[in-house]
């Protein structure tokens, strides 16, 4: 069990850095950033709390608000993907089949199950979070426009990451 919080937390300090010192950076056409901190997110094991969830994925998006400058938009994005987390994820699969201590992968997971799971997630992280950003209507157009490019571009980043680490990581760590 201290493996897996230990590779939470070398993944959250990671992700974060990545995120701060490289994605927010990427502003592709001027309307796709990619996201890849909720990777990290995605990788927390699957018998954490739902509290403690909410917790942790707030801490996280925080630190990326004051990293991005924000003023809390990704704080509350990542504390409903929190929120919601538990249930899609008993949606996908039976939760007493799996280990004690597992984080989510492709390998423990299933390819197609894990593709759909992550890209719902990313998807509803996404509209909290552009929704919350424009906070207005008047540009429908090209709030739609950002979030389905800002969601590709994300997941299709994840899947990379997953495809990298698929070979490397045990079911059960």
């Amino acid at each position: 069990m201290i493996r897996v919080w230990f590779r939470v937390i070398i993944y959250f300090i990671v992700f974060a850095l990545l995120q701060a010192l490289v994605m927010n950076n990427i502003h592709l056409f001027g309307i796709v950033t990619p996201f890849i901190y909720l990777y990290a997110i995605l990788k927390f094991p699957v018998d954490m709390t739902r509290s403690n969830m909410i917790i942790l994925s707030f801490l996280f998006g925080l630190t990326i608000d004051m990293f991005s400058n924000t003023f809390g938009m990704h704080a509350a994005a990542c504390s409903f993907i929190g929120f919601i987390r538990m249930p899609l994820l008993e949606r996908f699969v039976d939760m007493k089949e799996l280990p004690e201590g597992s984080v989510l992968s492709c390998r423990l997971f299933g390819f197609g199950k894990f593709m759909r799971y992550a890209f719902i997630l990313v998807t509803l992280h996404h509209i909290v979070l552009f929704s919350i950003e424009s906070f207005s209507f008047s540009h429908p157009l090209l709030m739609i426009t950002r979030m389905l490019s800002s969601i590709l571009l994300t997941s299709l980043l994840m899947f990379i990451i997953e495809a990298f680490n698929l070979g490397k990581v045990k079911s059960g760590e």
